[in-house]
């Protein structure tokens, strides 16, 4: 069964994706991260500046590529468009408006939600969509989701 995770109430979701990418790569867990690409290009950015000492291994996927072999085994984090080959992963971690496609593809997904009214009408969206789907989404509030990451 899914484990599916709604963050909400984030008052920054790409600073927050980058300490939960942290953590996850801490873990070792492998985790593909979807969203629009402009979205990743910024997350992209910061997860090479959010920390000055620290560096959290990732790779860029665009529309229609797939992951490049060689670097399967070396890259736990993928910035994944919607369009691309998504390799095989642990967690999901969505910063985009749509739903992760096929969920029952992996173990864990995190929904990121932001605060402004487009971010949370769009998360609502999510949720139903995976309820509709017999998913059992659960919630993460505020702190407790800054905590989390």
């Amino acid at each position: 069964m899914v484990r599916l995770e709604f963050h909400t109430d984030v008052a920054d979701p790409l600073a927050y994706g980058c300490r939960l990418l942290r953590k996850a790569y801490r873990q070792r867990l492998e985790v593909v991260v979807s969203g629009d690409p402009d979205r990743l290009g910024r997350l992209n950015v910061l997860l090479w500046t959010f920390e000055q000492l620290e560096f959290v291994p990732h790779a860029r996927l665009r529309g229609g590529e797939r992951p490049d072999p060689a670097l399967l085994g070396h890259t736990p984090i993928w910035l994944a468009d919607a369009a691309a080959a998504w390799p095989q992963a642990d967690v999901v971690v969505n910063l985009g408006e749509q739903p992760v496609a096929d969920p029952s593809r992996f173990g864990r997904i995190v929904e990121i939600v932001g605060r402004d009214a487009d971010a949370v009408l769009a998360g609502r969206l999510r949720w139903r969509h995976y309820a509709d789907q017999g998913l059992s989404p659960q919630k993460v509030t505020g702190t407790a989701a800054d905590a989390s990451a």
